[in-house]
């Protein structure tokens, strides 16, 4: 939970409408709050959202982020400040709002625009001083909470697949690759059109570092070997991936040698945040959350292709 819910949420909306309206008293518009999670309260006022960032995060890394998404306003989606303020305890940033992917628009979905905007941004040099990027930490974060959450079947096939994968997946080690730029936490909710006619932008600089750029392919590749993804939109996305110069996986041939450890790692976060979920709830699995437990269960009994990453 967040540690002072009530006081942060009407501060970050206060300041969310200080930030739009910083030249008039008059405010016709109201406030929406875009999410209210321990690791990101984001609330909108008209064309401006900010953003808690989660309790643990540090000002300087947090700060050569948002330098970086300024400095590439083609990639990322730049801040309207590059600098983050404090407000109860958390350190606080403010964006422009952009036009997210539809959810009940799957065939639109910019499977394309996403991949050019990945292999952009592994091809970007890293500026010196970067952190590393958190995907494999954020991934061992989810995998500890089902840990607290309690008892459940499910859980011991999520934790025996686990336990198949690489120490520096399971961030119980340096990551054998670091020199490639990253985004960390890649799913179609970090695209964006600014302006709403733009072109599509990455957002959510958190996790944003240097580390194994198929860690960002690993999300849909997960999904597609779980056949939650089609298998042509799969296709899409590699390929454009492939045509724009990506170099998390070969130009041609089997790209799976480069993918696997980072789509088991995603698959077995997303099992363990569902079934964590499910516990608190007080409620079986859905049917997709199901299929990725099914998943990890046949992980568990192949061991995983341990060429990580394929970045030169």
């Amino acid at each position: 939970m967040n540690s002072v819910p009530g006081p942060l949420l009407a501060g970050l909306t206060a300041r969310a409408r200080a930030a739009a309206h910083a030249r008039s008293p008059v405010c016709p518009c109201g406030a929406a709050t875009l999410a209210d999670r321990p690791d990101g309260t984001v609330v909108r006022h008209a064309d401006t959202v900010a953003k808690a960032h989660p309790l643990d995060t540090t000002p300087a890394e947090l700060t050569s982020r948002l330098t970086l998404a300024a400095r590439h306003p083609d990639i990322l989606l730049p801040p309207l400040d590059p600098a983050p303020v404090d407000l109860h305890g958390r350190l606080v940033t403010f964006w422009p709002y952009g036009t997210p992917v539809d959810p009940d628009d799957p065939d639109a979905a910019p499977w394309e625009a996403a991949a050019a905007l990945l292999a952009r941004l592994h091809r970007t040099p890293a500026p010196e001083g970067l952190p590393v990027m958190r995907g494999p930490a954020k991934a061992a974060r989810a995998v500890a909470r089902l840990r607290e959450a309690g008892p459940h079947p499910a859980a011991a096939p999520v934790l025996r697949a686990w336990a198949t994968l690489p120490p520096w997946a399971r961030a119980e080690a340096p990551m054998p690759h670091t020199g490639t730029l990253c985004h960390g936490d890649l799913h179609l909710g970090q695209l964006v059109r600014h302006p709403a006619d733009g072109p599509w932008l990455l957002i959510d600089v958190d996790d944003v570092g240097v580390g194994v750029p198929a860690w960002d392919l690993a999300r849909p590749a997960a999904w597609y070997a779980c056949g939650l993804l089609p298998p042509g939109e799969w296709d899409r996305f590699l390929t454009a991936y492939r045509e724009a110069g990506g170099p998390a996986v070969p130009a041609e041939g089997d790209p799976w040698p480069a993918l696997d450890v980072p789509a088991r790692a995603l698959t077995a976060q997303t099992a363990a945040r569902a079934v964590a979920k499910a516990v608190a709830a007080g409620r079986p699995l859905d049917e997709v959350e199901q299929s990725v437990v099914d998943a990890c269960d046949r992980m568990a009994t192949v061991p995983p292709q341990l060429v990580q990453e394929h970045a030169k």
